[in-house]
């Protein structure tokens, strides 16, 4: 398993399911798209609309397009 990164800050934060471990299922809270206070996802910078994300449970890396504002 990975490490934290070590930038990873928990003022900064995002609420995107993991493909690494799914912990997110099966939960009432994520299921009803409110934020919630055990799956959350750090935040590790963006660019764009491009998110760079760290799980805290499995520490699986990832890059997410949010879908958020208009495309370069």
């Amino acid at each position: 398993m990975l490490p934290i990164d070590p930038s990873a800050d928990l003022g900064r934060r995002a609420w995107v399911p993991c493909p690494g471990c799914a912990d997110h299922q099966d939960c009432g809270t994520c299921d009803a798209g409110r934020t919630c206070a055990e799956h959350w996802r750090y935040l590790l910078s963006n660019k764009g609309r491009t998110l760079h994300l760290q799980c805290p449970n499995c520490a699986h890396l990832w890059s997410h397009d949010s879908g958020f504002g208009a495309t370069a």
